[in-house]
């Protein structure tokens, strides 16, 4: 895990009172953090995802995941840093807005 992965999990997912699992395996790919009561994944993105090459391999990824109705969540790392409240009450927000349309 990146560092920005280990605070999110450390200090907010992982005692989430909705379990997350971290580093998923999803068909061909592995996702950061996955909420399968949520159908919630949440993918924490470095400047590489921001390069054209990024960019192209993250919209292949979102179309084989929207195949199984989830819903995904990118959050660049800087945010973590940043806004690390924000970036937990707006996970808590889509955990909680999933959830009610199931």
């Amino acid at each position: 895990m990146t560092p920005e992965e280990r605070h999110l999990w450390y200090d907010f997912l992982r005692t989430y009172p909705i379990r997350f699992n971290r580093q998923k395996i999803i068909g061909k790919y592995i996702v950061d953090f996955y909420c399968a009561k949520a159908k919630l994944i949440i993918e924490l993105d470095g400047s590489q995802h921001y390069e054209d090459d990024g960019v192209l391999k993250d919209n292949e990824r979102a179309k084989f995941l929207d195949a199984y109705d989830f819903t995904i969540i990118r959050i660049p790392n800087n945010e973590i840093k940043q806004n690390f409240k924000g970036v937990c009450e707006y996970i808590d927000l889509c955990v909680k807005q999933s959830l009610s349309q199931n």
